[in-house]
């Protein structure tokens, strides 16, 4: 691939990601302001949007590190939490340019997050790495802003209004697993069961102990292996 056609799938690439930038922005203010409350410093939240594309991972760091957990626990809850991560490359190397060189695929695997997927998944013929990389240039800088601006706005804004703010990344949550559930009644007992669980670690006797990094790694790993025995996929979906 020559050098124009390599900036025009990069200019491309930009434009695509606009709307993902734009989304992580919104989404990484309401991260930085629970990191304050966290007692994480500005820097600190920044730093961790940089080096970990990952909503529900450094939301899940963010339990972790509050409650002094271990780096074995803080590592752990990562791999499993961002396994998905490993099937969507897997499927993006199969479209990537044979000829594209190890480096370049090394770098794409940094922004792979659900929504860089899902619109190189969309390209179609061979995906470019440049392409990918101009979502990067636009998606990265707007999670890590967005982070920045709620970090700063911690040490701003009232309390209350912090509290108010930091709901705004469960609403996230609930949005990605809520239009899926309609369609699928064992996704939707799988997220109920999920909810309940989790509720019963957070009161039942010992139970409630256990830290919270733990309590994710236990019950992803359970619940989802649960779901997969009792209710597997069909193969021709």
């Amino acid at each position: 691939m020559g050098t124009k056609d390599s900036w025009k799938q990069f200019v491309q690439g930009c434009r695509d990601g606009i709307p993902i930038g734009l989304g992580y922005l919104a989404v990484s203010f309401s991260f930085g302001i629970k990191a304050l409350l966290e007692h994480l410093t500005v820097g600190q939240a920044v730093l961790i949007s940089a080096l970990n594309l990952t909503s529900a991972g450094q939301f899940a760091a963010l339990s972790v590190i509050a409650t002094a957990g271990s780096y074995l626990e803080l590592a752990l809850s990562q791999l499993i939490i961002n396994l998905r991560y490993c099937l969507m490359s897997t499927s993006l190397s199969q479209k990537v340019d044979p000829n594209a060189p190890f480096f370049h695929r090394f770098i794409m695997s940094f922004g792979v997050t659900d929504e860089i997927f899902a619109l190189s998944s969309a390209v179609k013929g061979p995906l470019s790495p440049f392409y990918t990389y101009g979502q990067m240039a636009v998606a990265i800088p707007g999670w890590t802003l967005g982070t920045l601006l709620g970090a700063i706005a911690g040490n701003i804004l009232p309390a209350r209004v912090l509290v108010a703010l930091s709901v705004a990344l469960y609403c996230m949550f609930i949005a990605i697993i809520v239009p899926p559930a309609k369609k699928s009644k064992t996704l939707t007992w799988v997220i109920v069961l999920s909810m309940a669980i989790s509720a019963g670690f957070s009161f039942a006797p010992y139970l409630k102990d256990i830290s919270a990094g733990m309590r994710v790694i236990i019950l992803t790993v359970a619940i989802s292996a649960a779901a997969a025995v009792l209710r597997p996929v069909k193969e021709e979906a």
